[in-house]
């Protein structure tokens, strides 16, 4: 297993093992190079690949988009780099219009392996742009594989799985998640499928990313204070959802909350609280409850600990739910 390493430094060597490992797969972005990227998640790669492999692009994401899709056709797997979770609208043409639509326009005869890495989420004292979440948008859009790590044993294996993946993967990065450390090691899971991560009989909390530890910190919390047990679930691949273990706890739990950083207005959670309802209706004692942000620009950042989800309000939906 070795030493614990942060989740950056996992991605970091999920990325050198697969350019070790195939030569067609290429990483671009903003100061992916010398620099090493913002968060220091591509350092040491140039040193080793150069220029041929590892490119510096212009600050234009279409066009880093753009050419990773010129680049797909013609056999390679690039690997992009966004800067920041906000940074990626410009490029929202490219990855919902030709990206997503390339495969089903050719009738299944293109593929485009890329790899979208984008560092999301809040809580690092960034300023809007810098701090958001927009799962949402690509999951909505067809053609895309959305998949999110928690911690750096994931984030290994998943970004390795994302690369050699034949369709687009959008592989969202929890930022303030960069610096927690976890050992490597084998993962049983396939890229899109979802994980028990703390067993329970309670109460049922679906999360992903940032949110798996602030979850699993709130269980603990519940188990020490009020003997309950929360099971909760790291759903890891937003599309596709794997929702099996869901239905199947909450039919034992008979409750469900559904937690993520992003607004709760038009958010995943709408779509997994809804599937929950349908499937799991006569299991349920009480409405699935949703905690998110609020639907409301990203504030300064000496403001965003009372816009972002915390223990306290899952702990109090967990309170609304067995209330009911």
């Amino acid at each position: 297993m070795g030493e614990p390493v942060t989740l950056a430094a996992a991605l970091n060597q999920a990325l050198h093992d697969a350019m070790d490992d195939d030569p067609k797969v290429l990483v671009m972005g903003e100061d992916v190079g010398r620099l090493g990227g913002v968060f220091r998640v591509t350092e040491g790669l140039h040193a080793k690949h150069t220029d041929a492999r590892v490119i510096d692009t212009p600050l234009s994401e279409s066009g880093i988009v753009g050419a990773a899709i010129g680049l797909a056709m013609r056999g390679y797997r690039p690997v992009c780099e966004i800067q920041f979770d906000g940074f990626v609208f410009p490029a929202f043409d490219q990855i919902t219009t030709q990206l997503a639509k390339m495969h089903a326009r050719s009738d299944g005869a293109t593929r485009l392996p890329v790899t979208i890495r984008i560092p999301y989420g809040g809580g690092i004292g960034a300023v809007e742009h810098h701090s958001e979440s927009p799962e949402a948008y690509f999951a909505h859009t067809a053609g895309l594989r959305i998949v999110t790590c928690s911690h750096a044993r994931d984030g290994y294996q998943m970004l390795r799985q994302a690369i050699t993946c034949d369709d687009p993967v959008i592989f969202l990065e929890p930022k303030r998640r960069y610096w927690d450390k976890a050992e490597l090691g084998d993962v049983g899971e396939g890229l899109f499928q979802s994980r028990v991560v703390r067993a329970g009989g309670d109460v049922t909390v679906v999360c992903y990313g940032p949110m798996v530890r602030t979850c699993l910190e709130a269980a603990g919390l519940a188990h020490e204070e009020d003997g309950l047990s929360l099971e909760v679930i790291d759903l890891r691949s937003l599309s596709p959802l794997d929702l099996g273990p869901v239905f199947d706890s909450v039919a034992r739990t008979g409750r469900a909350i559904v937690v993520h950083e992003a607004p709760v207005f038009g958010g995943l959670g709408a779509e997994i609280a809804s599937r929950i309802s349908e499937k799991c209706f006569f299991s349920l004692e009480a409405p699935v409850l949703r905690v998110g942000a609020p639907h409301a620009p990203y504030p300064p950042s000496k403001l965003e600990h009372h816009y972002l989800p915390d223990v306290d309000r899952i702990l109090d939906a967990v309170d609304t739910v067995r209330g009911m």
